[in-house]
């Protein structure tokens, strides 16, 4: 099994910074691709940010320059760096791993509010 646990979400005011990170666990390869998807209540689930294992890295167009991915393969722990959060930022952030096998697995997800 794969096992993703996010922390770091909470409140913050517009224009502030939040750091998520996602620890993986279980039957999982340091060098697959990770990422972070999104989801606001009524909404559909998002995709955010995606990181390969080799250093790609794609984001939606309305995170470009204020969201940064990262990853730790040693640690197999993927990180969101969320700069100049804006109101319509907030969502449950949920970590993103694809499986060898190309099975997509989620965590429970860490809540993002953003206001003042």
């Amino acid at each position: 099994q794969v096992q993703l646990v996010e922390s770091g979400g909470g409140l913050v005011q517009p224009g502030g910074s939040l750091r998520l990170s996602c620890v993986a666990s279980g039957s999982i390869f340091r060098l697959n691709v990770m990422g972070w998807d999104r989801q606001a209540p009524g909404k559909e689930r998002e995709l955010v940010a995606v990181i390969t294992g080799g250093g790609s890295i794609s984001y939606r167009n309305s995170v470009k320059g204020r969201f940064t991915i990262s990853r730790d393969n040693a640690k197999h722990t993927v990180y969101l760096q969320m700069n100049s959060l804006k109101p319509e930022d907030p969502a449950v952030y949920y970590c993103h791993y694809v499986g060898s096998t190309g099975i997509d697995y989620w965590g429970q997800g860490t809540q993002v509010t953003v206001s003042s």
